[in-house]
């Protein structure tokens, strides 16, 4: 009930029933155990919650159902089981997860349901986000509504796999407000700043079986999270054991250049001009009275026709790569051979190097 609570293995994580503010709705959640000042990191029940502090989170036919004052449920893990015989257990884990697993395993493989496969806000160090093709998950971020309310807000941060190299974008009512750009083998390249981070070690996923991305710390003295704000922030959060959160960068980085779109096709957006919106090289506003009433959502055209055979390239740097549901990616080639075949094709616009671990990636951006 509300005055009984889970803590994990080194009362890192503390898993029970709270309210926020002066309201009277209760919750069932895991938060910091040791952070000045309550962190919430996961909370099941947010958009279904109990009308006052009593409730009750029990085992039901293999499942973990949260009842209110009258017995109804208001949350279950809706888990499909075979036909175990083993009895079941639930338990909050060291790292913040909370699971069932079979009582006889206690390997990740014995594990029948967690909470880091259904995130809210907040992704932990082990967490993913992203698709899991075995499971038939989409896990992604989704804000609060407020500050004081749990419930689903509308702002969300979501991996985009379906064209193209993947990467994340973050959502408002379903739009598109902010990418990351995609994953260049060392990080999302709209997202330089987690690079400083010495004790932090990411990895993204991507084969038949999933597509995804996390994080794990190297230091256990110095907590980290992801969170998505209802002020339409993706917010990196550090701090040392038991002192107040640190905000170490906050994504879109400024509320100009870095918004989805800002500029039109062929353009670029730069700070340190006026206007913000600058066509690229060879191009002109398409629509010159709008560009000069500062609207440059029709972007730029070509100056002159492109010719296949006497055209060539303009380097352009400290760009943030572009979208790549249009291009062409082949994992086998390097730079010189995707120039070359780029140069070969009239409908190739741009090429790009990206560096993976284990390959070279050539990206060829095709103009249709």
């Amino acid at each position: 009930s509300s005055n009984k609570t889970l803590v994990s293995p080194g009362n890192v994580f503390e898993l029970g029933f709270f309210t926020t503010g002066s309201s009277s709705r209760w919750y069932l959640g895991i938060w910091y155990k040791k952070v000045s000042g309550r962190t919430y990191v996961w909370v099941a029940n947010r958009d279904n919650p109990l009308s006052s502090s009593i409730g009750t989170l029990r085992f039901s036919n293999m499942n973990l159902v949260l009842l209110d004052q009258s017995n109804k449920s208001v949350w279950w893990t809706n888990l499909t089981r075979g036909n175990e015989r083993s009895p079941v257990v639930a338990e909050l884990l060291a790292n913040g997860n909370f699971v069932i697993r079979d009582c006889s395993n206690n390997d990740a493989s014995g594990f029948l349901w967690q909470s880091f496969d259904y995130p809210t806000d907040t992704l932990l160090p082990g967490m993913k986000l992203g698709y899991d093709a075995q499971k038939g998950l989409n896990r992604f971020l989704t804000s609060w509504r407020n500050s004081d309310d749990p419930s689903s807000g509308n702002i969300s941060y979501k991996l985009d796999t379906q064209r193209g190299m993947p990467e994340f974008f973050l959502l408002k009512d379903g739009l598109r407000a902010h990418r990351s750009g995609p994953w260049n083998g060392v990080q999302f390249s709209g997202i330089p700043e987690d690079q400083k981070l010495s004790y932090m070690v990411y990895n993204f996923t991507e084969n038949s079986e999933e597509v995804a991305y996390t994080f794990r710390m190297t230091n256990s003295s110095i907590y980290s999270r992801l969170k998505i704000s209802f002020r339409r922030f993706l917010e990196r959060w550090t701090t040392p054991t038991s002192i107040p959160w640190n905000l170490f960068w906050s994504a879109p980085v400024d509320l100009k250049c870095d918004v989805y779109k800002t500029c039109g096709p062929y353009s670029y957006c730069d700070l340190n001009t006026s206007p913000l919106c600058n066509c690229i090289q060879g191009f002109m506003p398409s629509n010159v009275q709008q560009w000069d009433l500062r609207d440059p959502s029709a972007g730029c055209i070509r100056r002159t026709r492109l010719s296949c055979s006497g055209d060539g390239f303009t380097r352009m740097k400290n760009m943030k790569l572009p979208e790549t549901r249009m291009a062409i990616v082949d994992r086998s080639i390097g730079v010189k051979e995707c120039e070359k075949r780029c140069l070969s094709d009239c409908n190739c616009t741009a090429f790009v190097q990206m560096r993976y671990p284990e390959w070279w990636v050539g990206m060829c951006d095709v103009d249709r």
